[in-house]
């Protein structure tokens, strides 16, 4: 099958360290090339893929003070050029790929990596493509539109994962992106409450900085509360092995949580708030708690010793790895082209 792949522009294919969407892009690109499919990624000028690489800038964005709206832009309009040389477009954007999809015949399937609302449903409405959601919760705040060819769960190589099933530090750990959505503000507070250390770590994007300034950074001492910064892969991994829980205590409806899928393949358990997908991600019970407030976080940070590491790691191995991610995309790409070959017989399109 001939495949363009359209990811942000914000970080490269794999990302340096955080970015969900872009792991997500380059797991999937890499196992349908190793399948046999031809796929043409566009992304960012630095990612590293053994697909054929298309970019509009030689470098990701975040950081930097280029015009991401409009690199984004050129970037999927660069793919819609090259349509007739694609089966399928698989896109990863929400505005730029979803808003132009219907200038091309080539039929697109957008996944959906974040919630919609407001002027955003507009342009849901309008789309003129199939589309998947990463997670039954994000489906249940969308309203009922055909083409949407079902839930497909994010994944992670779980074989890159070192497995930790011995006894670990006690220490709490927050790792995810420092924003009031993600809670770390409420992690700080189970960390007051147990008397427990605590490690953050995350990248703050700029819209965030006066959170963090504010909110955050006050209450990090550099001894129980301790702020580490963005971290690379490696260090991510001994973080989450040497963890004796991650916490999770998001504001909002996440739409799935890979650094949850991480920790339980290190065998790390996870202590969440009801939000979101956290149910369909976390087993409550058997890989971590899934509680409806504050003090019942605390209270679930005793028993977690109760959590058997090797079943964090076998509920990933399970549901969210790579295969199980690609094979259910592969289906929806053979349901998208199916379902496009008949609607064009049907308006006479083609004969």
């Amino acid at each position: 099958m001939r495949i363009g792949m359209i990811a942000p522009l914000e970080m490269r294919v794999p990302p340096v360290a955080y970015g969900g969407t872009e792991l997500v892009v380059s797991l999937l690109t890499e196992e349908l090339v190793r399948r046999g499919n031809e796929v043409t990624l566009f992304a960012s000028g630095d990612s590293l893929t053994s697909a054929r690489l298309v970019s509009v800038c030689s470098h990701f964005l975040r950081g930097t003070d280029r015009e991401k709206s409009v690199l984004n832009m050129l970037n999927a309009v660069n793919c819609l050029e090259m349509a007739d040389e694609f089966d399928i477009i698989h896109n990863h954007t929400q505005l730029e790929g979803m808003s132009i999809a219907g200038l091309v015949r080539t039929p697109m399937l957008t996944t959906l990596h974040g919630n919609l609302k407001g002027d955003w449903l507009n342009l849901f409405y309008h789309y003129k493509g199939w589309y998947n959601t990463i997670s039954k919760s994000a489906r249940s705040l969308l309203p009922e539109r055909d083409n949407f060819v079902g839930v497909i769960y994010n994944s992670i190589d779980v074989k890159a994962y070192p497995y930790n099933g011995n006894r670990r530090d006690s220490y709490l750990l927050f790792l995810s992106r420092i924003s009031p959505e993600k809670g770390p503000h409420l992690a700080i507070e189970v960390a007051r409450c147990t008397g427990m250390r605590l490690l953050i770590a995350g990248n703050v994007d700029s819209v965030d900085e006066r959170y963090f300034r504010e909110e955050v950074l006050p209450q990090v001492d550099g001894d129980q509360i301790k702020f580490v910064g963005e971290v690379d892969f490696p260090q991510k991994v001994e973080l989450l092995t040497g963890a004796y829980c991650l916490l999770a205590p998001v504001t909002w409806a996440e739409p799935f949580g890979l650094f949850m899928a991480e920790a339980m393949a290190c065998g790390t358990p996870v202590v969440a708030l009801n939000r979101g997908s956290i149910p369909e991600v976390v087993k409550h019970g058997k890989t971590g708690f899934v509680v409806n407030t504050l003090k019942e976080i605390v209270d679930a940070i005793p028993l977690v010793e109760q959590i058997n590491p090797a079943d964090c790691r076998r509920h990933v191995e399970e549901n969210f790895d790579v295969p199980r991610m690609v094979d259910d995309y592969f289906r929806a790409y053979n349901r998208v082209l199916e379902e496009s070959a008949g609607s064009m017989v049907a308006t006479g399109v083609i004969n």
